[in-house]
């Protein structure tokens, strides 16, 4: 069996096409603002990638850089700042963050309605019962791809390998929004290749590479890797071991390539969600 090779690039281009035609048809320009603590290499790169993909579609995005001492409180005050600006859409405060700063604390202080992560309590409860409000870009993200790639999800056995908050809570229930039948399985679950061989549907979510093993996924799946991983030669890899599972799966994200350009077109695509619903 030859796995299609499901081209995260290509659904990220097309979304975010769209995002720049609705747009360009608005009175205004989605306001998007970036916080950054610190000078992570790794989150500047991405932090860059955010602000020009933003402005790409057509959004007013800007960065803000902050030291790296920068305090609980002042990182706060900032938010409240953010959250009193009516032309700001959207707020992202790009993590990690230092060590003095308590992230859940800067999560909960973005106004809901600007929480264009989906990582404020109140926009994490609103999925998990049910009701509309902002989601987590990465699996939000996943379920365009799966849906790209023509997935049966109605019935369907789903397996999510994580239960972090960003990606593998709200992914289950992304999946079990669309009515698949899901398992979320970690660290301390017995027989996990036992337990991802029985999913049509795996997303692999837990941040070791190369874990998920050519004998761990049933002939046919569609398989999503969600891991980053780099390694010590500098090299990108997934949580998934490619080549092992391409040769029998159904599907399959490649990393890169796959899962990360999604993320910052879901970005884009919650922030203008966020201006249209704030704006009426």
């Amino acid at each position: 069996m030859t796995a299609q090779i499901i081209d995260g690039k290509a659904v990220a281009a097309t979304l975010r096409q769209h995002i720049a035609a609705r747009t360009a048809a608005l009175g205004f320009r989605p306001g998007l603002r970036v916080v950054r603590v610190g000078e992570d290499p790794a989150s500047g790169v991405y932090v860059r990638n955010k602000d020009r993909a933003a402005k790409e579609v057509g959004f007013d995005s800007a960065t803000i850089a902050l030291p790296a001492s920068t305090t609980e409180d002042a990182l706060l005050a900032e938010v409240a700042r953010l959250n009193a600006d009516p032309a700001v859409d959207g707020i992202l405060v790009q993590l990690p963050l230092p060590p003095q700063i308590r992230a859940d604390r800067v999560i909960a202080a973005v106004a809901p309605e600007k929480d264009v992560d989906g990582f404020h309590p109140l926009n994490a409860g609103r999925l998990a019962s049910g009701q509309p409000g902002l989601v987590p870009c990465t699996p939000k993200g996943v379920m365009h791809l799966l849906r790209a790639a023509g997935a049966a999800l109605p019935g369907a056995r789903a397996v999510v390998l994580g239960r972090s908050n960003i990606v593998g809570r709200p992914m289950a229930q992304l999946l079990l929004a669309a009515d698949c039948t899901v398992t979320v399985v970690h660290s301390r679950t017995r027989d996990l290749p036992a337990e991802c061989r029985r999913a049509e549907i795996l997303v692999a979510a837990v941040g070791r590479a190369e874990m998920v093993r050519g004998d761990w996924v049933a002939e046919g799946a569609t398989v999503i890797d969600v891991g980053i991983n780099r390694l010590a030669d500098g090299r990108l890899m997934g949580d998934v071991a490619y080549a092992e599972v391409a040769a029998h799966c159904g599907a399959i994200t490649p990393v890169p390539g796959g899962v990360g350009p999604m993320t910052i077109a879901c970005l884009l695509e919650n922030t203008l969600d966020a201006a249209l619903a704030r704006r009426g």
